[in-house]
């Protein structure tokens, strides 16, 4: 089994301040750090990772310096990282976000799951990854707080919406975004460290996607 999670580089901070002319965060100078969210998708795929035979690929959308939490999620069970790096991509909108990271995990190889944290502490929209999945054409479930099973071409989450807890069994290959109930994700483990430091970590520009040649 193939298992993709997105993450992202966000600000330790609530404190930053936005470029008025581009209504882009300013990020220079700020420390940074895995979206909260996305530990608990992270964490979801290594649960799976250690129930089945998975590999868990990483991928981010970013600046080179995101490498940073690819080396992090390679401390705490991830196989592969990708990242997605173009000045292009600066400044992108929702939108624009989802159609580069779909067109990232269409030219890594479609998995069998992708999942997503629910929402950035940046942009707080939940959009991302249900517009990932539109963009992939995949079927996806969102506020899964809960994986009930993993078969071999399904999964079954319980997700928490506003007035009801619904379940839902999902056809692989598919979607899902988490949320907290999930599980508490693990700290980064120094043996990982050491045994992942030298480990390749691929990046993909706008020039390497296949929308590019057409």
């Amino acid at each position: 089994m193939k298992i993709l999670v997105c993450i992202k580089q966000v600000p330790s901070t609530s404190e930053v301040e936005v470029d008025e002319k581009t209504g882009v965060l300013k990020r220079e100078g700020v420390d940074s750090k895995i979206n909260p969210y996305d530990l608990y998708a992270l964490e979801t795929a290594v649960r799976i990772k250690e129930r089945k035979a998975a590999e868990v690929t990483v991928m981010t959308m970013g600046p080179p310096q995101a490498e940073e939490i690819i080396k992090e999620a390679y401390m705490m069970g991830a196989d592969k990282g990708i990242i997605l790096t173009d000045r292009k991509f600066a400044g992108a909108d929702v939108l624009a976000t989802a159609h580069t990271l779909s067109e990232g995990i269409a030219k890594s190889g479609m998995p069998d799951l992708i999942i997503c944290g629910k929402q950035t502490t940046d942009g707080d929209t939940a959009q991302v990854g249900p517009e990932i999945a539109e963009f992939l054409d995949i079927p996806h479930a969102a506020y899964v707080n809960k994986i009930l099973k993993v078969e071999k071409d399904s999964v079954t989450v319980e997700m928490e919406m506003e007035h009801s807890i619904e379940t839902a069994e999902i056809k692989l290959p598919c979607l899902i975004t988490v949320d907290k109930g999930v599980g508490q994700p693990r700290l980064p483990s120094f043996t990982l460290k050491l045994k992942t430091q030298y480990r390749e970590i691929p990046i993909y520009t706008m020039k390497d996607f296949k929308s590019q040649d057409e």
